[in-house]
């Protein structure tokens, strides 16, 4: 495997790590400053520029690779329909199979690479609205948490007023019955010495 193939190669490892990295369940705590770290980092950025630039030049070998492989394979289809592939020598044959076999390596290589970057990509930034929408829920929740405490709190200093004025009214009514109860016992009192000193009176004329 050539130079520039072999760092294709390892390109593709370390999407796959970085991929598994993506999609592994951190807690919310974790997975927010990480991602706001790889999004607004100027390091980061310098990184993603220089990783895009090297993609090009994996597409540029993925058409290189893909133009050899449909030549190879017409190559060995030829040999085939001409018998060359049976009636050479082995050497004929096995360097024409090995050949389709890199050129179909390659093809494969390059083009998951490929690949795998798009699908780095759109997890990445699906990843971020995610964290997003998460925020914008827990802020909407605690709006909404407050604005019901408040409402509630509201509602508690209304009952409380009600109920304030409850035992305003009764004490009230509590005075007025003291009130009637000291008048009915002075009306008693008061019609009990009539009644004796009209009675008094009216034996004394008897006499």
């Amino acid at each position: 495997m050539t130079i520039y193939y072999s760092l294709t190669f390892l390109l593709l490892a370390g999407e796959m790590v970085t991929f598994c990295f993506l999609v592994f369940p951190l807690p919310h705590n974790v997975r927010k400053p990480v991602f706001k770290f790889l999004s607004e980092s100027p390091i980061v950025a310098k990184v993603a520029y220089a990783l895009k630039i090297s993609f090009i030049f994996v597409a540029i070998l993925f058409a290189d690779a893909l133009q050899r492989m449909f030549r190879v394979t017409a190559e060995a289809e030829l040999a085939k329909q001409n018998g060359t592939a049976h009636t050479g020598s082995p050497g004929v044959e096995n360097s024409l199979a090995a050949r389709k076999f890199y050129s179909q390596r390659n093809t494969y290589l390059t083009g998951f690479t490929l690949f795998l970057s798009l699908v780095l990509t759109r997890t990445f930034y699906l990843t971020l609205d995610l964290i997003h929408v998460q925020e914008e829920y827990a802020k909407l929740k605690g709006t909404g948490a407050s604005s019901k405490g408040s409402s509630s709190s509201s509602e508690v200093a209304d009952l409380k007023a009600q109920i304030a004025e409850l035992n305003k009214k009764e004490r009230d009514f509590e005075t007025l019955k003291k009130q009637a109860a000291q008048q009915a016992a002075e009306f008693d009192r008061l019609a009990t010495k009539y009644n004796e000193a009209t009675g008094g009176n009216s034996n004394k004329r008897k006499d």
